[in-house]
């Protein structure tokens, strides 16, 4: 019998004067907040979220200030902006809708799978021979009416990931970071980052041009399909001067002290050809001595674009641990 399709529903609330959008795609299970990366948009985990809806979760993506649907120019892009944003998501998906309870817990695993190549190397990470885990979505959840969460965040909403479940808000299960770490950049890489969004030869002509402008594939694909048809081309959903300002906190300081205060179950997903260096991985696996880690070879950054059904493995074995811990 072939299963029945899943489609999301498109919200909008209010949080501090700035309009979010979310794609919700139902559910009654435990809950999953998926974060896009710095100028991607929510579309990005279509895939991931349908996937996770048939295995019973309650899954929301997140359109984040500046992106997508959600407020284009919102006057505070701070970190501490983006990661409250998480939380009203959390607070206001997670309170009403029959959720067996809230979740935190601590993972008693030990990391591997670095991104020098040592550990598991077939994206499976620890969940078992198929590499999928729980299928029925139900766990971290205790008795008070409240539904936790488990934040997935790329890059970027990997940043903010981290950053919330440093908040230590109740809601917050656990953190799977997608090629994000508490590493901070250096100005030379956030002006080089800001000067990329900025030299975008927009508008497109057509969606072709876009997908090859961004490296073709998957990728490209993913990339093009958070463009917006207008004016007589192609155009990004964001304005670059407003993304390049969120970068400026990055510049100037890194952000371990947050990383040594969480205390919910990590994951990280890296890619071979990613952002996350071995120096930073020691780090991260170091001071956080329960960190899983999945290296997925030859992969690079966008690896939940290149890597899609992998990274669904890595992510849905995760939450069956946590499901695991709460029971």
């Amino acid at each position: 019998m072939t299963e029945p399709d899943v489609a999301y529903v498109t919200r909008e609330f209010m949080r501090g004067g700035v309009r979010l959008s979310v794609r919700d795609w139902g559910g009654d299970g435990a809950g999953v907040l998926l974060l896009h990366g710095l100028a991607g948009h929510c579309g990005e985990w279509d895939g991931l979220a349908r996937s996770l809806r048939r295995d019973g979760y309650r899954v929301l993506a997140l359109d984040q200030r500046g992106h997508g649907r959600s407020e284009r120019a919102p006057a505070d892009v701070s970190r501490k902006a983006y990661v409250d944003d998480v939380l009203g998501v959390v607070e206001e998906f997670g309170r009403d809708e029959g959720g067996d309870g809230v979740g935190r817990g601590s993972g008693d695993g030990r990391g591997f799978g670095g991104p020098d190549g040592d550990g598991d190397r077939d994206g499976r990470g620890y969940g078992g021979p198929d590499g999928h885990g729980s299928r029925d979505g139900r766990g971290y959840e205790g008795g008070r009416g409240e539904r936790g969460f488990v934040l997935v965040g790329q890059s970027y909403g990997g940043h903010a990931a981290l950053l919330a479940a440093a908040r230590r808000h109740p809601r917050i299960a656990g953190a799977v970071l997608v090629e994000a770490g508490p590493a901070g950049s250096t100005p030379e890489d956030v002006a080089g980052v800001a000067g990329w969004l900025r030299g975008w030869p927009v508008p497109f002509a057509g969606r072709e041009a876009a997908v090859s402008y961004f490296g073709g594939g998957a990728v490209g694909e993913g990339w093009a399909s958070g463009l917006e048809r207008r004016d007589g081309g192609w155009w990004p959903r964001f304005d670059a001067e407003v993304l390049a300002a969120s970068l400026d906190e990055n510049a100037v300081r890194s952000w371990w002290e947050e990383w040594d205060a969480v205390d919910v179950p990590l994951l990280a997903v890296l890619g071979q050809h990613g952002i996350i260096d071995a120096e930073q991985w020691d780090g991260m696996a170091g001071r956080q001595p329960a960190l899983r880690g999945v290296c997925l070879p030859g992969a690079g950054h966008d690896v939940h674009l290149e890597r899609p059904e992998e990274v669904y493995g890595a992510v849905v074995a995760f939450l069956r641990e946590v499901n695991r811990a709460r029971r």
